[in-house]
């Protein structure tokens, strides 16, 4: 697995991003910077400012005015917004793949796909016009009619992680702005470079200042948006321990709220799995983005035999995956988002070890290179109980355990703390039909190993994986995005009525 590094990019002079409030470009009160570092390389590609509590509050008040004008233009003038910036999007779309893969490190190809699908998230909201309409019923009494419409909620906000820069943050916005809302947006103090690009785009699109807001920052920011007076939603997408912070402390301040945690996706191989696409499916699945994915598969259950017809080959293919800088089109598994998670990820694969796991793949570092490269690594030999188990590691690292049968398989799916997503390998309707009627995940693949749904469905995290009742983009974001007022109307007078409509 060599380590591979083209060019870094030149950069003549280190430029300060700024905030997007109100439609215009400002720099925050705050003086206190963060470089953003590329991981394949540690050089500084710009800085961000972290911003204050009173900067939030700018674009909150910003959102706060723009909302009353907003939520009164026509869905269809909203629709009619998202597909111009759709538009400008796919016209951008290989310079945001770019960005991704400088900021956050994962392939090029992986960062396009990326990007792909925040399209699609755009494409989605676009039908707010059918999917944000309500239902009448005439007649529930005697010239007694009753409707239910959906209204905006108002001013909503989202915290996003850094491993998906182009992607998140729009499981969140366009649905927002969609269905009426405003809108502000904290990316990751790690990849800010991505979103702020993007509202470049968006502030050439003519929407009206003050709809969409953009607020760099750490966690002092993100703690103002669960405590502001003026937001009345929070959107959060992080660590299974943050993802409760933060449903706990906006719930408490009266706001709605969703928030989706951390993962230990299972995938289970029955013994009659196709072997070389199933090889495929837990490779792209647990090394993909270099495991840094909330939908990354990082426990693999082998039933009865299967593990003795899977593992040699899973290896061998695993063994030729080249590690580098995602700029290279050879590379197919890129930087961690940082040295520190580098360091973090090899902790977790030594505690294994000690443990008990064996090695039937060693991706840690041998070398004195720089960049936050930790290589895909194969854990055979695991337990129950073992921490490997039981906790995220958030990095290319597959743990394997054995299981006699398909029961015990769901016995150790069920046993985890979280239930984001889970796949199954093999051709049996049975144990597919059993598999997804018993497993507790919200999210079921069956041959597939990245179990995440398009845009038109719900991204539906179970148990620590998910805190909150309705989940991000689909139906569910419209639900989520908007409130439910019902009327219910009779009328009394014959004779007005007779009056205006010439009835004698």
């Amino acid at each position: 697995m060599p380590t591979t590094h083209p060019e870094p990019p030149s950069i003549t002079q280190v430029r300060t991003i700024k905030n997007y409030v109100d439609g215009d470009w400002t720099a925050p009160s705050s003086d206190r910077l963060l470089d953003v570092i590329n991981p394949a390389d540690q050089t500084v590609l710009a800085r961000v400012p972290l911003s204050g509590p009173e900067d939030l509050e700018q674009a909150v008040r910003a959102a706060r005015a723009a909302f009353p004008a907003w939520r009164s233009r026509s869905t269809i003038e909203r629709a009619r917004w998202l597909f111009s910036l759709r538009q400008a999007l796919v016209d951008e779309r290989d310079e945001l793949a770019r960005l991704v893969v400088l900021e956050m490190g994962k392939t090029l190809a992986d960062a396009g796909a990326e990007v792909d699908r925040m399209i699609e998230m755009v494409q989605a909201a676009t039908a707010v016009p059918t999917t944000m309409q309500g239902r009448v019923l005439e007649n529930v009494a005697t010239n007694v009619d009753c409707e239910t419409i959906r209204q905006p909620v108002g001013v909503c906000a989202a915290i996003v992680p850094f491993n998906f820069p182009a992607m998140v943050p729009f499981w969140f916005l366009p649905f927002a702005v969609a269905t009426g809302n405003t809108f502000v947006l904290k990316p990751s103090e790690q990849v800010p470079l991505t979103q702020n690009r993007v509202f470049e785009i968006i502030d050439q699109l003519g929407l009206p200042p003050g709809v969409v807001n953009l607020v760099n920052g750490d966690a002092e920011v993100a703690n103002a948006i669960l405590e502001s007076p003026g937001i009345d939603a929070v959107s959060f997408v992080g660590s299974a321990p943050v993802a409760r912070h933060v449903y706990a402390t906006a719930a408490a301040h009266g706001k709605r709220v969703q928030a989706l945690g951390g993962a230990k996706n299972h995938m289970v191989v029955m013994p009659d799995a196709v072997i070389d696409r199933t090889v495929e499916g837990i490779i792209t699945s647990a090394f993909g983005a270099a495991g840094q994915r909330c939908m990354a598969g990082s426990v693999l259950v082998t039933v009865a035999d299967a593990g003795a017809a899977l593992l040699p080959p899973l290896v061998a293919a695993t063994a030729q995956l080249r590690v580098g800088d995602g700029l290279d089109p050879d590379v197919a598994v890129g930087p961690v988002i940082s040295c520190q998670a580098r360091a973090r990820i090899e902790r977790a694969i030594e505690a294994a070890l000690a443990e008990g796991a064996e090695l039937a793949l060693d991706g840690r570092r041998r070398s004195d290179d720089p960049g936050a490269f930790v290589g895909p690594t194969i854990l055979t030999g695991v337990r129950r109980g073992m921490d490997v188990l039981a906790h995220e590691v958030f990095g290319p690292v597959l743990a394997i355990i054995a299981a006699a049968d398909l029961a015990e398989a769901i016995e150790i799916v069920n046993a985890s703390p979280y239930g984001n997503g889970t796949s199954i390998f093999t051709e049996s309707a049975a144990a597919v039909r059993r598999y997804r009627h018993d497993v507790e995940a919200g999210m079921v693949g069956v041959n597939i190993g990245v179990a995440a749904p398009v845009a038109f469905f719900p991204f539906s995290g179970w148990k620590a994986s998910f805190f909150g009742d309705l989940h991000a983009h689909g139906t569910d974001a419209v639900d989520f995005y908007t409130r439910k007022k019902t009327i219910t109307s009779r009328f009394f007078s014959e004779q007005t009525n007779a009056t205006l409509f010439g009835e004698h």
